[in-house]
């Protein structure tokens, strides 16, 4: 069955955007001073970019902090250093708390480095990079930097790098936490002095910063150099692969969303296809957590096989992780949407975000940059996010990677799946709203419901994914859910009491006559009289299928759902 639609066509960048913003940007004329060329630059980001562009720069940060930093950074254009002007540009973008939108600054300021690196283990840093005459330091936790605990420095980088969670947060903190400047900049260490690097044993690391020339030249021991092996499922330099880990488990890794040119994404879940028939799998891994995003509907026809494998009752786990991000984020969710479960650790992406993003390049300096064009609210585009927000998308089974795991080469979330081959569960999110879709999907298991398989999606707005398919289905066929009038359901859509008391008593018959000891009789309560349907609100009223106890000022939650359902399920 062919959906019909994908939830978004998200690029990683749009090159037609990027024209447009830049087609007014004039080369910078000879006689401008250097103050002048940053004033322009600066004027170019907060107006052009951020307020004309951005779809709400201020969602995260009032406008008035915006202007109040703006104002402190032409205060000092003349005097300050171009690398802390550029730094100021990202402080300035950081306020956004849009981990799309950011300033790109790669090649354009010659960045002094402390020769250390951290990788974080569960909720610990470890030293995973350090001169080699301090090996014997490596994988030791560290506890503070520049004498602050770790956690109070992430937060001052938070001022520089835009994100829109914790975890995103983290993984900038961890691929610029050797650079001198930026602790510089925060004031955590004076101009030119070195870096002090506590660690958890009481031992203090003293560095000097490098710079970037000199780097290549000194000897460095690394965590990577202690690992002798890899896990199969270690990160490939591919697209996607696939393969079986054991008689039963099927490993896919999906690591961008970009289609190969050798191999397009249909012809890749074919074979996918073509090896799942064959074998005799109990469960798929899908593992996201090399995947930084792109279009998000590059893996719809990978999507559709395994929507089918899963109505044959293979489970399909979905990995994330720290760089799950951006289109592969909204795959992740797509995957809940199946029915699917998320296993690992929490994604870098938000449920909820800002994305779309297009580029820009500042006037005169050319730095460039990139900036959201859209507000992807996936709360209400999908049953799977509702009731989550701006917030990092957690894995229903937390499975940390751990360091001892790590240096034996060794996969922890996909070996701890291997050795747990019983089915997994969604976390419940029992207060979330209920939408119309997740209640026709109980209402389904409630009265044991079945459907024919159909030649086509039920409704004009049904993906051909969701877990609920063959419940919207069979509520169409037996007349319990009729749709608009343009042949649309609205499945993400909260559903209202209303809407509840309709669905509950076609299912239960019009011939259900209330039982005296199971029903209720009396006036129904104010809330539930206003908004239509009262004839289908007094009856479902009636037949006790609305809580009594309920507070219905208030959309209905998911618990809420289950206790009507249930309470139908018991009239039958």
């Amino acid at each position: 069955m062919r959906p019909a639609k994908h939830l978004l066509r998200q690029g990683a960048a749009s090159l037609l955007a990027a024209v447009l913003l830049c087609t007014a940007v004039l080369a910078a004329e000879p006689e401008k001073t250097e103050a002048e060329c940053r004033r322009e630059d600066l004027e170019f980001l907060y107006q052009t970019v951020l307020v004309e562009n951005h779809p709400n720069a201020f969602a995260s940060t009032p406008e008035s902090e915006f202007l109040a930093l703006k104002q402190e950074i032409e205060s000092r254009l003349e005097t300050e250093s171009g690398t802390n002007f550029l730094l100021d540009l990202m402080r300035l973008t950081a306020l956004t708390g849009d981990s799309h939108t950011m300033i790109s600054v790669g090649s354009a300021a010659d960045f002094r480095i402390y020769p250390f690196a951290v990788v974080r283990r569960g909720e610990s840093w470890y030293l995973s990079a350090v001169p080699s005459k301090d090996e014997k330091l490596l994988c030791q936790e560290v506890t503070k930097l520049a004498g602050k605990p770790v956690p109070e420095v992430i937060g001052a980088f938070g001022t520089l790098f835009s994100s829109d969670n914790p975890v995103r947060l983290q993984r900038q903190f961890r691929q610029s936490c050797n650079v001198a400047d930026i602790y510089e900049y925060l004031g955590l260490v004076e101009a030119g002095a070195p870096l002090a690097v506590t660690l958890k044993n009481g031992k203090i690391l003293t560095l000097e910063p490098i710079a970037p020339a000199d780097m290549n030249q000194t000897e460095t021991a690394r965590l990577a150099d202690r690992i002798t092996q890899s896990p199969a499922t270690a990160a490939a330099d591919a697209y996607y692969f696939a393969k079986p880990l054991n008689p039963k488990t099927y490993y896919i890794q999906y690591n961008t969303c970009r289609e190969a040119e050798d191999l397009s994404m249909e012809d890749f879940a074919a074979l996918v296809r073509a090896d799942l028939d064959a074998g005799s799998y109990g469960r798929v891994l899908l593992d996201l957590r090399n995947n930084g995003g792109g279009s998000d509907g590059v893996i719809w026809p990978l999507l559709e096989v395994l929507r089918e494998e899963m109505d044959a009752g293979t489970e399909l786990v979905g990995l994330i992780g720290e760089a799950t991000f951006s289109s592969a984020l909204i795959n992740a969710v797509e995957i809940q949407e199946m029915g699917g479960v998320l296993a690992g650790e929490s994604a870098g992406g938000s449920v909820c975000h800002f994305g779309a993003v297009q580029g820009f390049s500042l006037p005169n300096s050319g730095v460039r940059g990139q900036l959201s064009s859209k507000y992807i609210d996936l709360n209400t585009l999908l049953d799977a996010g509702a009731g989550r927000g701006v917030e990092a998308l957690e894995p229903d089974v937390s499975i940390p990677q751990t360091l001892a795991d790590t240096l034996a080469g060794k996969d922890t979330a996909v070996e701890w799946l291997l050795a747990h081959p019983k089915r997994l569960e969604q976390k419940a999110y029992p207060g979330a709203p209920l939408t119309r879709g997740r209640f026709v999907g109980q209402l389904y298991e409630a009265v044991g419901g079945s459907a024919a398989a159909a030649e086509s999606l039920p409704f004009a707005d049904s993906f051909g994914i969701e877990w609920f398919l063959p419940a919207l289905t069979w509520a169409k066929e037996a007349g319990i859910a009729r749709g608009a009038a343009d042949g649309a359901f609205s499945a993400s859509r909260s559903l209202t009491w209303q809407e509840a008391a309709v669905f509950l008593t076609r299912a239960a018959g019009e011939d259900r006559a209330p039982d005296p000891a199971a029903g209720r009789r009396g006036p129904l309560p104010a809330a539930l009289a206003e908004g239509g349907h009262l004839a289908a609100v007094t009856r479902a009223w009636d037949l006790g299928l609305l809580p009594a106890q309920a507070d219905f000022t208030k959309a209905p939650t998911r618990a809420q759902g289950m206790e009507m359902t249930e309470a139908l399920s018991a009239l039958h």
